[in-house]
Order: structure tokens, then sequence, then C-alpha cells
């Protein structure tokens, strides 16, 4: 039998033989995703002595440094510490549990008088209402349209990506959302001054700070996985950092008749 999940007075069962992995590689070069002008990421082979840490160029073992920097190479995850001054506050403290429900929503940015490209509240409601089952979710993942595989290698590093308006992550708030993932390198405007609204409005920062909320950013949802309601697990590494490289899972989930 398939394992079942309860959510909001439903259960769901899914199946965990049947991933689907929302996050972008983190490999060597320049033919990755790159935001806010990041360095590459890089493999160091460790060199001590005599020994090599590189199999093919004779050594025992594979043994390398890795140079990462989680905003801006690949899909990362961050928490509040990410705009609070508190170096206490870290994604490995703050997120504690790794399973949720989330809903998978498309919607095509609109273009501003400024030029800009907005995801607007008003269409986030509308793809809402257009899904059949109306849970309320834990998690909210965001594929913007179109869905261009571009999105996997794309440098946006000075090219004023899409964002979101501040809106959107008010309501996120009032419905409890604690998780939010998008393919975008930000919730915010590439350069806005140092304002940061999105942020700040989601993490309630600096008012009440929500601990356990998260926005995982830079993730890519194949245009074959159908908008609709999934069991996300956010796998993160233990880093003492406000964000961290990651990968967000997720498993179609299907609702139980009641009894």
């Amino acid at each position: 039998m398939k394992p079942t999940f309860p959510h909001a007075g439903c259960v769901y069962t899914y199946d965990p033989a049947a991933p689907i992995d929302i996050s972008l590689p983190l490999t060597t070069g320049e033919n990755q995703v790159n935001c806010f002008w990041a360095e590459p990421v890089q493999f160091d082979t460790i060199r001590v002595g005599s020994f090599v840490g590189s199999v093919a160029l004779g050594g025992s073992t594979n043994y390398q440094r890795v140079h990462v920097t989680p905003h801006g190479n690949g899909t990362h995850t961050e928490c509040y510490g990410h705009i609070s001054p508190d170096p206490a506050v870290t994604l490995n403290q703050c997120l504690r549990r790794f399973l949720f429900v989330a809903r998978l929503v498309s919607v095509a940015p609109r273009p501003q008088p400024n030029g800009d490209l907005v995801v607007m509240l008003t269409d986030v409601q509308a793809a809402f209402a257009a899904q059949p089952t109306q849970t309320i979710p834990e998690a909210l993942v965001l594929r913007t349209l179109p869905n261009d595989q571009t999105k996997r290698q794309h440098h946006y590093s000075g090219t004023n990506p899409p964002y979101i308006e501040p809106a959107l992550a008010n309501f996120l708030v009032e419905n409890n959302v604690q998780h939010f993932l998008l393919d975008l390198p930000s919730v915010d405007r590439e350069e806005d001054a140092g304002q940061l609204l999105a942020h700040h409005a989601f993490w309630c920062y600096p008012t009440a700070p929500r601990c356990g909320a998260t926005i995982t950013e830079l993730i890519f949802v194949p245009d074959e996985v159908a908008d609709g309601l999934y069991l996300l697990n956010i796998q993160i590494t233990s880093l003492e950092l406000d964000a961290s490289p990651s990968k967000p899972v997720l498993y179609r989930l299907e609702a139980l008749p009641s009894s």
C-alpha cells in the first residue's frame, strides 16, 4: 500500500518511488544558472604533500573543496536570517520540518509601466481558483511562464529579472503559507535600493519574524509536471548560515475518499 499523509482534515496518498526533483544541480563552469554576480561554482582538488585528491591524477580517492555562493549559485533555500543582523538566525535552526503539502501554480509575470515583469497577486489567486481542490497549502510552488529551458543555465545578473509584488507575499502570510518556492532569482527586484519589500513582508520582519518560514529560489519545474497538490520534501545541508543549497522534491498527492 502507498503511504498516506494527513492535512487539513483530509488524508492523501503518494508514491515514494515517483519523486519529482525541482532543483537545479550545482556544477562547475559558466554553463549554469547564476545571479547577483556570484562567482561560478568551483571544485578544487586537495593536495597535501605527495597526496593528490583525484583518482584520475593517480590519487587513491577523490577529495575536493567546493566553492559555492548559496544565494547566487543554483537552487537554494533561505530563512529570515537573510535580512537579519543576528548570526544565530540560521536556516539549520529555523527549518525543523521537511515534509509539507504544497500547491503548484503556473503564472505569467505582467509587464509594468516601468518595463519590469512582475508576478501579480490577482493572477496567483486566479490560478488557485482554477484548481479543483481548494486546500490551503503549507507551501506554494510558483512556475513562471513561459517555462523556457534556458532557466536551467540563465545568467541573471544585471538583467532585472521578474519578481513578485509585495501584495503576494502578504497574501501568503495571511493564509499561513510557510514555504514559498519559485523559479526566479529573488522575490524582490534585482536592484531596489535595499528595500526588499517582499522579503520583509513574507517573513513579517522585523515586527514578528516567522522563524519557520522559508523562501526557495531558482527551482525548475518541468512542463510535464501538472499544476496541483503535492507533497513537498525540502532537503538542505546542515550549514549554520541564513541559506543553503537545497533539493526540493515533489510527490503527487491523491486524496483518499472520506469514510
